[in-house]
């Protein structure tokens, strides 16, 4: 009888855990994920993917556990200048054509101070998996009043090195620096 109550009690908190969990969706209208490199050591060139989706799961109210999912669509790469855009996709760099999709898949996130933390995870682009480690600001939640809708708001910065994932080899670091700045601004509405 004690083995049964125990399953019971143990399936029950299982099926209450899970269903405690909530999912948050980018807000495409509201968010932009940018990049920046420097050209020639005097000038920093500044870029963003268009088309990308980030989703958020979490059990706690202040994401302490949350697991953050990215797939970016390469030939959404945009520096406001064509034929620059046209040779980020070509295969110098993002090599689009191959590598359609950049993606990250959160392994860790470590609470450093109140609202930020350490957020660990593996970067795949250009067909190279590397693990990295973002800084992120958890800006809070607001409930809007239109719809009582729930949003919440993250700002996400660090650096990578492109020769890391094999993006543009053939540009030394005096012409491209090799360490690209990312900044990431996404609002995201509660799923569930």
């Amino acid at each position: 009888m004690k083995k049964i109550v125990f399953l019971l009690t143990a399936t029950l908190l299982s099926v209450t855990a899970v269903s405690a969990q909530t999912t948050w969706k980018v807000d495409k209208a509201h968010s932009q994920l940018k990049f920046t490199i420097t050209h020639l050591a005097v000038s920093d060139v500044e870029g963003v993917f268009k088309d990308f989706d980030v989703t958020i799961v979490t059990t706690k109210p202040d994401f302490s556990d949350a697991k953050f999912t990215l797939v970016a669509q390469t030939v959404s790469v945009n520096t406001d200048v064509e034929k620059r855009d046209n040779d980020l996709r070509s295969a110098n760099f993002f090599e689009v054509a191959k590598f359609s999709t950049m993606t990250f898949t959160s392994t860790d996130i470590t609470k450093t101070t109140p609202n930020h933390f350490k957020l660990k995870g593996n970067l795949t682009m250009h067909g190279v998996t590397k693990s990295v480690t973002m800084d992120l600001w958890y800006r809070g939640t607001i409930i809007k009043a239109m719809n009582n809708a729930a949003d919440a708001g993250f700002q996400l910065t660090g650096e990578i090195k492109r020769s890391d994932f094999n993006i543009g080899a053939k540009y030394s670091s005096p012409i491209l620096s090799d360490e690209v700045q990312i900044k990431a601004n996404g609002e995201f509405g509660k799923v569930n």
